[in-house]
């Protein structure tokens, strides 16, 4: 068994406040196997943070080499070495990093995989150079540890097991173990920023301090490699929940040859990835950003919680954040993580995308909805709603069953229950896609009428004929209101233009009837620096989520609305890169690095997010323009190891502050969902159809066909005036019989609302053109036995005529 050495203790506790690393990744990888329960990110040539036992658990901050030759130079890898790095293969994701001294004494070549089937990260190195100098070189590694996802409370030690003599560190149930092929000759414990190897080796090129332990704080292991028999070694790090645990696993990883190992990991990969769709030859990669954009999506798959895809095995702005940060973006957004599953279905996985189904469908909160974000166990991280996320999982469902692909899972009761919390909740978000801000936007509407339209067909196929008319009729309501509630008719932005697609009208969720006037209200912009404007009037803020109204099929690419709207997006968000367009999120966006470099820090700027670029091409195949320079500029917008950043600088150089023009900032890097657009649009251009368009919705709302006109009211919507000549529904989300009038309680009606299978419950009236009392009425909640105790009132307008300019939409 192992044991742990104490004395001499570490000075210098608890160490400098921790911080995590840059979230701007070179690689990220693991092996296939589901055995092989640890996943490795790399960056500016070291192992940055690796996540184990679930992969929205870093237990690291880095990993990297420390060299010196005793007497005239110290070279921390990440700061004073070149790096440069490529794939072992084809396929898979293992890497070979070559980091190398700028005065060419040396370099240090490093493959990097995943023990096949062990959670052990294995680090084969070669150090290559002039004899003479390699034999003055002494190279240390330097790990440190932020167990159970915070660099708090780790504690470290030298330890001794079979004659043998490695490092190790735990907090709480988690342990680590860090040894190399060959003996460490030298060890130290110590804290970060005071009695860490890198301090001391700072001073004066030598470890000077041995300490046997470090507790209770922020703090860093050193190890010197042996290197008296050669300049060859595999560097071993692994992790279990008990000592034993991790100490044997390094062992048993340790004793294969690296040789084998990097064999089976490949192999691996290779296995899964011989089936492609084929798309390479739309590429103008070779489809190498294609390739390895499956497999990032398939790596971002838990492999405890089969189906778990997080948006980004990254910490945006990492350098930045503390333990007080727990989540960064390795935890799952339903919408990011649906469209990595539907990029995987474009790429010919069915598989995948059935687990992440199932999954999301285990997951579904009891009254229909999904968390904003949540730990792949389940557990809500932030608290927020997005209706597009409950919207999303009915999709998928929709597309999977159009595939042939739900196998022996039934997702109908999910899909019910998420089409009843849209009902009830809608139509004013409390967030939408961009996370900031309530009230009614296009993009939100759109995933939400065509999510409603798919669950009417799960239930028409079922055979209730009631309930599929019940969901199709509300997607109808929210489609004919889409403009009304989201395009303003007095745009500043582009001379000329003054009726275009809004990014949100800012109404407010929870009251009784919202303000539904896009031409009302204030939209707060919260990341905005102080003493910054931060609240603009709606029509002042823009962005390009009514594109998804075109991406669905609910409006047709080409329309004069979504052509003007596009002119104002390309004045106020697009910026030209050398590698092609791309576009910002929405004007006066504060999410993002600042001017001068620095990191996002509550406020920043918007960048352009390559995301977009995709998002916009597939508008353009839509509507039967060329896509070539939309896949161009993500590929060029990919780095050399073909990840695909959440934003780009759009700035000139910091060579400081490691911005460069048109490259990646300090945000996520991998974003899957960047991926995933990039394997849509190539399937896209392959199909020479938009491969997201749902084709139930396109033929619901893209042929000219009359549909009644259809008003709701409802607890969280409670209209004041209905036009003549309307269908007035009024649903509630329990049963009730509706006392009505339509003349001033002269004639009155007792109705007993219709039943559905989704539990909601309405009455359907008639308002005659010819009507003009108002609609009077109040509820008997037939459960209950109870009078609602007040009367409401709808006023009977007369139907408006379409403005002049703005287009009729048959219904």
């Amino acid at each position: 068994m192992a044991t742990l050495e104490n004395i001499p203790a570490a000075t210098g506790g608890p160490g400098i406040p921790p911080r995590w690393t840059y979230s701007a990744k070179d690689v990220v990888g693991t092996a296939y196997s589901v055995s092989s329960r640890v996943w490795y990110t790399v960056s500016g040539g070291v192992l940055s943070e690796v996540y184990y036992p679930t992969l929205d658990r870093p237990q690291i901050r880095d990993l990297q080499f420390v060299v010196t030759d005793g007497e005239t130079f110290f070279h921390d890898v990440h700061r004073s070495l070149r790096s440069s790095a490529e794939y072992l293969g084809e396929h898979g994701l293992g890497v070979r990093i070559v980091n190398a001294d700028p005065d060419g004494r040396y370099q240090l070549v490093m493959e990097v995989i995943s023990d096949p089937h062990l959670p052990c990260v294995l680090i084969d190195t070669r150090i290559e150079g002039d004899p003479d100098q390699l034999r003055r070189l002494h190279v240390y590694a330097l790990l440190a540890p932020h167990l159970e996802v915070g660099g708090w409370g780790n504690n470290g030690n030298v330890a001794m097991i079979a004659g043998r003599e490695f490092l190790t560190a735990h907090k709480g149930e988690t342990w680590l173990a860090l040894a190399a092929s060959v003996p460490f000759v030298r060890r130290s414990c110590g804290y970060v920023g005071t009695t860490d190897g890198w301090q001391d080796l700072a001073r004066n090129f030598k470890l000077d301090n041995e300490f046997a332990a470090a507790k209770d704080g922020n703090i860093a292991l050193t190890g010197e490699i042996e290197l008296d028999h050669g300049y060859h070694f595999t560097l071993g790090l692994s992790f279990g929940h008990t000592l034993h645990r991790a100490v044997t696993t390094l062992f048993q990883s340790l004793g294969t040859p690296f040789t084998e190992h990097r064999e089976r990991f490949l192999e691996q990969w290779d296995r899964v990835c011989r089936h492609l769709y084929p798309l390479e030859r739309l590429s103008g990669d070779e489809g190498r950003l294609y390739r390895r954009s499956r497999e990032l999506l398939l790596a971002h798959e838990d492999k405890n919680y089969p189906g778990a895809l997080v948006a980004s095995l990254s910490i945006p702005w990492g350098e930045t954040k503390g333990d007080e940060d727990l989540g960064g973006y390795h935890l799952v957004w339903t919408r990011d993580m649906v469209n990595s599953a539907t990029g995987l279905l474009a790429a010919g996985d069915l598989t995948t995308p059935l687990r992440a189904l199932i999954y999301l469908a285990c997951t579904q909160q009891a009254d229909g909805g999904f968390p904003q974000n949540f730990w792949v166990d389940g557990e809500p991280y932030w608290s927020g709603i997005q209706l597009d996320e409950v919207a999303f999982p009915i999709i998928l469902a929709w597309r999977l069953r159009g595939a042939g692909a739900l196998a022996d899972f039934d997702p109908y009761p999910m899909v019910r229950a998420a089409a009843r919390y849209l009902i009830v909740h809608g139509c004013v978000t409390p967030q939408e896609r961009w996370e900031e801000n309530c009230g009614f936007s296009p993009s939100t509407l759109a995933s939400n009428i065509a999510a409603l339209v798919c669950a009417s067909s799960f239930a028409a196929e079922r055979g209730d004929e009631a309930t599929a008319r019940y969901l199709a009729e509300y997607a109808d309501f929210i489609e004919s209101h889409v403009e009304a509630w989201t395009v303003t008719r007095n745009g500043v932005l582009v001379p000329g233009i003054k009726r275009h697609y809004i990014r949100i009208n800012p109404a407010e969720v929870g009251g009784e009837m919202p303000d539904e006037d896009p031409e009302h209200g204030v939209v707060p912009i919260r990341n905005r620096p102080a003493g910054t404007r931060s609240e603009f009037a709606p029509a002042e803020i823009v962005d390009a989520g009514f594109l998804e109204l075109v991406r669905y099929g609910i409006r047709k690419p080409g329309d004069a609305l979504i052509e003007d709207s596009l002119r104002v997006i390309d004045a106020a968000l697009r910026t030209d890169f050398p590698a092609g367009p791309c576009w910002r999120r929405y004007n006066f966006d504060g999410y993002g690095q600042r001017d001068d470099g620095s990191a996002y820090d509550q406020w920043g700027v918007g960048r352009p997010w390559p995301l977009l670029t995709g998002e916009r091409g597939h508008y353009e195949l839509a509507a039967g323009r060329g896509v070539e320079i939309y896949l161009r500029a993500m590929e060029n917008f990919a780095t050399p190891t073909r990840l695909l950043p959440e934003q780009i600088w759009d700035q000139p150089d910091i060579p400081e502050r490691l911005m460069y023009h048109g490259k990646p900032t300090g945000a996520a890097m991998p974003l899957m969902w960047a991926h995933a657009e990039y394997i849509k649009l190539l399937r896209s251009a392959a199909d020479g159809q938009v491969f997201d368009l749902i084709s139930e919705v396109a033929d619901r709302y893209l042929q000219v066909r009359q549909r009644a006109a259809l008003e709701v009211w409802k607890p969280n919507r409670k209209i004041g005036s209905v036009a003549a000549g309307t269908t007035l529904r009024i649903q509630a989300p329990e049963p009730f019989m509706l006392h009505w009038s339509k003349d001033e309680w002269h004639h009155v009606n007792d109705t007993r609302s219709q039943p559905t299978s989704i539990e909601m419950y309405f009455v359907d009236i008639e308002v005659a053109r010819s009507d003009r009392a108002p609609v009077r009425f109040t509820f008997l909640w037939t459960e209950k036995g109870r009078w609602e105790g007040r009367d409401y009132a709808v006023e009977v307008m007369p139907r408006p005529e379409a403005r002049a300019g703005e287009s009729k939409i048959a219904r």
